[in-house]
């Protein structure tokens, strides 16, 4: 039996490993420098951006999507930042069903610090990933969408 195409599975595997070598550094010098997760450092930074504006503030089932997370994984993760002061939860004034979540003041400096760490990290971990060849299309390929993105 052959395979219809082997060469997206090589491409889905580059891909996975491009982003688990990229998530475990940043991973690391996040945990050394802020003691925080990439999870959290992403939860802190989504919710960072909300504004009062239509659709500007993310029920726990946006966020869980935003972040890339189960909602009961958001919302252990939620529980957690809460609890170290970094995020204050709130029922939605418009629908007393929803609850929304903002990043405290102690939330948004922590997050200031941790800015420069994650992108030294995020840019480490890219030039070492593109040493790899196999790797180096995908690399070429986010930084052709980060200088596209800043224009």
């Amino acid at each position: 039996m052959t395979r219809p195409d082997p060469a997206l599975a090589h491409g889905w595997c580059a891909l996975t490993a491009l982003h688990g070598r990229i998530e475990a550094h940043i991973e690391r010098a996040l945990q050394a420098e802020h003691e925080l997760s990439v999870r959290e450092f992403s939860v802190l930074d989504v919710l960072s951006e909300q504004h009062d504006g239509d659709g500007g503030h993310f029920r726990m089932n946006q966020l869980a999507d935003a972040v890339v997370l189960s909602q009961s994984a958001t919302t252990r993760l939620v529980t957690r930042l809460e609890d170290r002061g970094l995020l204050a939860r709130y029922l939605c004034p418009t629908d007393r069903r929803g609850i929304y979540t903002n990043v405290t003041p102690a939330g948004l400096d922590l997050l200031a610090q941790a800015r420069p760490t994650n992108d030294t990290a995020l840019a480490e971990a890219l030039t070492t990933a593109e040493t790899r060849p196999e790797l180096a299309p995908l690399v070429a390929t986010v930084r052709a969408m980060s200088r596209q993105a800043s224009s």
